[in-house]
């Protein structure tokens, strides 16, 4: 046992009293020692108590929002309000997903910081060298970064991703080989389940980009097809109706966030004119409304009598083909039911099978 100085506190003050070296000593390591230690840990747990009140105060206002009060008002109490907060739950928005994500994800950090910092003081305390131990300790970090990069990288692209808000759960997501609705997120893997049902799990450092379809709002984009015959005026005309209809239909008030717009033609195919509408809607919501949309032009076509064209084949046969009928039926051909329009260029002829 070394030697300790009036200085010292349990030690020199035992000497102080006692005259006696080994008394002393023994008196620092019962009762300095493990006094010491205690108050390290204690001074560990309140700083890792203050820091967390501290992470939990940020994300509580991140939950809130950043807007200023009077933005947010005019905001929510707009149509464009009504639609983003169509289909979020008050206790469990995605806001809200977020901010406990990156407060959990702060916690541990500062948990893991503030624990290898007391390890080193509490070793520290009892009286070893703690130099070599951060010198091991930075030669090991460096031997794991270079052997589990791929583990690093998803880590680090975890982190990135849930700061900068990509996507997460519930969101309808294309990450390259996968597309689907988030169903977890972690800061090593994502789990999605496409149309199909099937479950991906991907690698949050094997993404290279993100499609992320129902982020804020979204668009329903019809290209519709009308015979050259048509008046495009007239065409233009019904699909704005029908749009603006669904526009005010109540039951569709807060999944279209904006007065649908006729684009107009769009292409210009072999068989039709392509007349493209589009609609403003909220996320996840556009396509539900194209499916609307499509029931609504078809159903306003056929009253208004517009021709929406299709494919259309003639097929002419050769005397003596067996498969042709017998009767008079076979010596005259078929005439095209009523309202076919004539097929476009050279009729194609079919030899026997």
């Amino acid at each position: 046992m070394s030697t300790c100085g009036p200085d010292e506190n349990i030690c020199g003050w035992v000497f102080d009293q006692t005259g006696n070296q080994q008394l002393a000593n023994v008196a620092d390591w019962v009762v300095g020692k493990p006094s010491a230690l205690v108050g390290l840990i204690l001074i560990g747990l309140t700083v890792r108590w203050l820091l967390h009140r501290l992470i939990d105060r940020v994300v509580l206002k991140a939950e809130h929002g950043m807007l200023p009060n009077r933005v947010s008002r005019a905001i929510a109490g707009g149509r464009m309000g009504a639609a983003l907060n169509l289909r979020e739950d008050p206790a469990y928005t995605r806001r809200v997903q977020r901010a406990a994500t990156m407060g959990s994800l702060l916690k541990s950090i500062v948990t893991g910081v503030v624990m290898v910092v007391i390890a080193l003081m509490f070793i520290a305390e009892l009286g070893y060298d703690i130099a070599p131990l951060i010198a091991s300790a930075g030669i090991i970090g460096v031997a794991i970064g270079f052997g589990s990069q791929a583990l690093v990288k998803d880590f680090l692209s975890g982190i990135f991703m849930i700061f900068e808000d990509q996507y997460g759960v519930g969101d309808e997501v294309d990450l390259g080989e996968a597309v689907g609705t988030v169903e977890a997120v972690s800061l090593r893997v994502t789990r999605l389940r496409d149309v199909n049902g099937t479950v991906w799990y991907v690698r949050n450092g094997e993404i290279l980009r993100v499609g992320n379809m129902s982020q804020n709002w979204a668009r329903t984009v019809l290209d519709v097809s009308v015979g050259y015959g048509e008046d495009l005026a007239r065409v233009r005309s019904v699909l704005a109706d029908v749009a603006h209809d669904l526009w005010e239909d109540e039951d569709f008030k807060g999944r279209i966030i904006e007065e649908p717009s006729v684009w107009g033609v769009q292409d210009l195919g072999p068989d039709a004119v392509v007349v493209r509408v589009a609609l403003k809607t909220a996320p996840l919501e556009q396509w539900a409304v194209a499916r609307e949309m499509r029931q609504r032009i078809k159903y306003r076509f056929d009253h208004e009598g517009i021709e929406i064209p299709f494919a259309q084949r003639v097929l002419w046969m050769r005397d003596g083909d067996p498969r042709q009928p017998d009767g008079d039926a076979a010596d005259s051909p078929a005439e095209p039911p009523a309202g076919t329009p004539p097929a476009q260029g050279p009729a194609r002829a079919e030899g026997p099978a």
